[in-house]
Protein backbone atom coordinates (compact mmCIF):
# COMPACT_ATOMS: atom_id res chain seq x y z
CA UNK A 1 0.00 0.00 0.00
CA UNK A 2 1.03 3.57 -0.93
CA UNK A 3 1.11 6.16 1.82
CA UNK A 4 2.05 10.05 1.88
CA UNK A 5 3.04 11.55 5.29
CA UNK A 6 3.08 15.72 5.89
CA UNK A 7 2.62 17.48 8.70
CA UNK A 8 1.58 21.50 9.43
CA UNK A 9 2.88 23.27 12.19
CA UNK A 10 1.02 26.61 12.97
CA UNK A 11 1.73 29.94 15.38
CA UNK A 12 -1.70 31.39 16.10
CA UNK A 13 -1.84 34.70 16.88
CA UNK A 14 -4.60 34.54 19.29
CA UNK A 15 -5.95 31.92 22.33
CA UNK A 16 -8.66 30.61 19.55
CA UNK A 17 -8.15 30.28 15.44
CA UNK A 18 -9.53 28.85 12.91
CA UNK A 19 -7.40 27.80 10.31
CA UNK A 20 -8.58 26.31 6.89
CA UNK A 21 -5.96 24.00 5.86
CA UNK A 22 -8.27 22.71 2.70
CA UNK A 23 -5.74 23.56 -0.05
CA UNK A 24 -3.03 22.62 1.71
CA UNK A 25 -4.59 19.47 2.43
CA UNK A 26 -5.11 19.06 -1.51
CA UNK A 27 -2.14 20.15 -2.70
CA UNK A 28 -0.48 17.20 -0.74
CA UNK A 29 -2.59 14.96 -2.26
CA UNK A 30 -1.30 15.61 -5.53
CA UNK A 31 2.25 15.94 -4.33
CA UNK A 32 1.69 12.38 -3.28
CA UNK A 33 0.66 11.25 -6.71
CA UNK A 34 -1.78 8.90 -5.19
CA UNK A 35 -5.34 8.61 -7.28
CA UNK A 36 -7.52 6.79 -4.64
CA UNK A 37 -8.13 5.89 -1.11
CA UNK A 38 -8.40 8.08 1.95
CA UNK A 39 -7.41 11.37 3.72
CA UNK A 40 -6.66 11.68 7.40
CA UNK A 41 -6.23 14.66 8.89
CA UNK A 42 -5.53 14.62 12.87
CA UNK A 43 -5.01 17.32 15.16
CA UNK A 44 -2.08 15.92 16.94
CA UNK A 45 -2.17 18.08 19.98
CA UNK A 46 -4.72 17.64 23.02
CA UNK A 47 -6.26 20.96 22.73
CA UNK A 48 -6.76 21.26 19.24
CA UNK A 49 -9.23 19.95 17.12
CA UNK A 50 -10.24 19.47 13.68
CA UNK A 51 -13.85 19.85 11.98
CA UNK A 52 -15.65 19.42 8.61
CA UNK A 53 -17.46 22.33 7.97
CA UNK A 54 -18.72 24.80 4.97
CA UNK A 55 -16.05 28.13 4.99
CA UNK A 56 -19.00 30.27 6.11
CA UNK A 57 -17.75 33.29 8.12
CA UNK A 58 -20.67 33.71 10.04
CA UNK A 59 -20.60 29.88 10.92
CA UNK A 60 -16.73 30.54 12.00
CA UNK A 61 -17.86 33.31 14.33
CA UNK A 62 -20.78 31.50 16.03
CA UNK A 63 -17.72 28.75 16.53
CA UNK A 64 -15.54 31.05 18.03
CA UNK A 65 -18.26 32.82 20.64
CA UNK A 66 -19.22 29.49 21.97
CA UNK A 67 -23.31 30.50 20.23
Amino acid sequence: MISHTHYLWFNTKSRQEIIDVTDEVAEQVRTSGIHEGFVLVSAMHITASVFVNDHESGLWADILCGA
